[in-house]
């Protein structure tokens, strides 16, 4: 890896794109760490920093931005969001779909769609966050006696939310123009790694109180730490293997004379990654697990004929922890239906001669590839699961909750191979060696 970055460090042009990648991610900080006006900082960074888990998460997503009420603190959930309704809805409106096939043109529309809905939708998380800080923690500091005064703190708040969002898609479209990895993952790594460290002295700090109070049951804390750290490296091995993991449907092409020349006659295989749905049920599934509660944080329900209901979606509770584990499971099923179509696999290898030995073009090819696909798509839901719950189900038993969860070591991993996969190919044309030597 590092041979890979200083051979990509000689060269001009990748250079240039490391370095305005780095310039990107710098803005993105530095943006994380200005706060929007007319909000008590402090009163906000308390109550979030002693509240569930789910505030946590999104803390940890913005890159701290969330419980500092910075202009980033929605980080590029928003453009997320829409990314994935515009994307469902591919598949239902065929106005879209068609769209969507219309070669590059088409493509420039549907962002140009995604762009206006990411705006929607920071005004409607803007609102909400509003009103979280407003009802729930009080902490606004200069917009509690309401009137004309209220309602122009209101107003400015949300859109210094609002515009926060629709700068972060600005700022990933740059870095994929000009810089080096897709630009929204790139940041979305920046906000991640940002809390590690403050993650890491959290670990420091637990160890160290249980060393001095190792005869009063501090040596339950000690043990726990280290097993932290390893069962932490092994998470990111299994992300590693399971990333790169993929099944090969084995493909044999029937040779065809066209004119004087003889085509096909060859062997290969089509892959289907065994992960192939990347984080997507887990965000999907996160995003409907989690709505009571969110609701629940934004607009301080909490009324006594409905705390069991919020208990039932707590994050520590055994409910919410099987039902995130069958969404995951059934949005991974409906993720991969969506992206792929044994019907028009079959078709495709019909097309160009090509057939699955042992089984005849038509019906049964299409059979043997949804059962495949199935069963792949089985072991990466259940992979996606015990990495998503993973931090819930040990914070239960071991009363430690992780900083940072395995949502968010997948997304540094694979952010992190993806990106240093596109240097690769960048290198290899320019004739330098590296992984794949």
């Amino acid at each position: 890896m590092f041979q890979t970055l200083r051979n990509a460090w000689k060269v001009t042009d990748i250079r240039k794109k490391i370095l305005y990648t780095l310039l990107i991610v710098l803005i993105f900080r530095i943006g994380s760490a200005i706060p929007v006006p007319f909000i008590d900082i402090e009163i906000l960074k308390n109550a979030i920093d002693d509240s569930s888990d789910l505030m946590a998460y999104l803390t940890l997503m913005s890159g701290g931005g969330f419980s500092d009420a910075s202009i980033f603190a929605l980080s590029i959930t928003p453009y997320i969001n829409a990314s994935i309704i515009i994307q469902l809805l591919t598949v239902a409106i065929p106005a879209l779909e068609r769209m969507a096939q219309n070669g590059e043109e088409g493509r420039k529309k549907l962002g140009q769609i995604t762009r206006y809905v990411t705006v929607i939708l920071g005004l409607l998380l803007g609102v909400a966050y509003y009103f979280m800080v407003k009802n729930k923690y009080g902490a606004l500091a200069a917009c509690a006696k309401g009137g004309f005064a209220g309602w122009f703190c209101g107003i400015t708040i949300v859109l210094c939310f609002t515009a926060g969002s629709a700068l972060m898609m600005w700022l990933g479209e740059q870095i994929n123009e000009r810089g080096i990895g897709n630009g929204i993952s790139i940041l979305l790594f920046a906000g991640i790694i940002s809390r590690l460290p403050s993650g890491i002295m959290r670990l420091y700090t637990i160890f160290s109180e249980g060393v001095k109070n190792i005869d009063a049951g501090g040596l339950k804390y000690v043990i726990l730490v280290p097993v932290i750290l390893v069962l932490f490296l092994a998470i990111i091995g299994l992300i590693v293997f399971m990333s790169n993991a993929e099944r090969r449907i084995p493909i044999q092409y029937a040779k065809r004379t066209v004119g004087r020349k003889i085509y096909g006659g060859q062997n290969t295989f089509i892959p289907i990654k065994v992960n192939m749905s990347g984080v997507m049920p887990i965000i999907l599934a996160v995003s409907i697990v989690s709505m009571p509660s969110i609701l629940k944080q934004f607009f301080n329900w909490d009324a006594d004929n409905t705390s069991w209901f919020f208990q039932a979606f707590s994050s520590n509770s055994w409910f919410y922890i099987a039902l995130y584990f069958l969404l995951i499971i059934g949005f991974a099923f409906f993720y991969v239906t969506i992206q792929y179509n044994p019907v028009e696999m079959a078709n495709n290898l019909r097309k160009n001669s090509g057939a699955i030995p042992g089984y005849r073009p038509g019906k049964p090819t299409v059979d043997y590839i949804r059962k495949v696909i199935s069963k792949i798509t089985l072991i990466g839901s259940l992979f996606l699961g015990v990495i998503a719950l993973f931090p819930s189900v040990f914070g239960k038993f071991s009363g430690i909750g992780l900083g940072i969860g395995g949502t968010s070591v997948m997304i540094v991993v694979g952010v992190a191979l993806e990106t240093m996969q596109q240097i690769e190919s960048q290198i290899m044309m320019r004739h330098y060696k590296g992984f794949l030597e």
